[in-house]
């Protein structure tokens, strides 16, 4: 009998003893999986939604484009199905740049020509010259082409391409600078002597690029 409660005994602590040992084997796994879990969860890059998706550099910039109409054939959406000149003037902000190229007969020239950039001066520009010396240059069809086509580059340039000296199709150079959506071009290049500015940068049309600005440029020699 002794014997046998004896033997009862050492087996009971052996099977204690087992389910322990199992029981602290399963809690280490369960741990090891949970902490790698975390360090898989703290590892793993984080992408926020403005990274994923980047802004476009498409869209025209500045503060004069808030002179452009919101909607019609004259907003910034309706200009890029027509040609350069046809969507000049249906905005109101380049009437009397309209006005000039109607004078110089250049609206078809302009319409036709494949990729171009523009230098669009917008109505104030054209106010700020003096009147009688506007009327004399409206008046003088030659020297207003001079003038006209002095704001004309060959080629569409994007805001990345934009500063640097360019032939013009008057066959002499404008010089522009700047960066990002700041463009300047000397005083000394405008017919009043002001640094003149891009106000309204990237507008695109059928076949043009244009840059809004707030100067008149002067052709080389003027």
């Amino acid at each position: 009998m002794k014997s046998t409660l004896l033997s009862r005994g050492v087996l009971l602590t052996a099977v204690s003893t087992l389910a322990i040992t199992m029981s602290a084997c399963g809690s280490d796994d369960t741990a090891t999986e949970s902490d790698a879990s975390s360090e898989s969860s703290s590892s793993a890059p984080m992408t926020s939604e403005s990274e994923a998706m980047p802004a476009s550099s498409d869209e025209p910039f500045g503060s004069g484009c808030s002179a452009v109409p919101a909607e019609g054939e004259g907003s910034f959406t309706g200009m890029t199905d027509d040609p350069v000149a046809t969507a000049a003037s249906n905005n109101p902000a380049l009437s009397t740049l309209v006005a000039a190229v109607t004078a110089a007969n250049l609206g078809d020239t302009l319409n036709t020509t494949d990729d171009i950039t523009v230098l669009a001066p917008a109505n104030p520009a054209f106010e700020a010259v003096p009147a009688d010396a506007l009327n004399a240059l409206l008046a003088d069809v030659p020297q207003l082409t001079t003038v006209l086509t002095h704001h004309v580059i060959p080629g569409r340039l994007t805001p990345e391409d934009l500063a640097g000296t360019h032939t013009t199709v008057n066959n002499d150079e404008v010089t522009i600078e700047g960066s990002g959506e700041n463009f300047t071009i000397a005083m000394d290049g405008t017919i009043l002597g002001m640094e003149a500015s891009v106000i309204c940068g990237n507008v695109q049309t059928a076949n043009a690029t244009v840059y809004i600005i707030d100067q008149v440029l002067k052709p080389a020699g003027a």
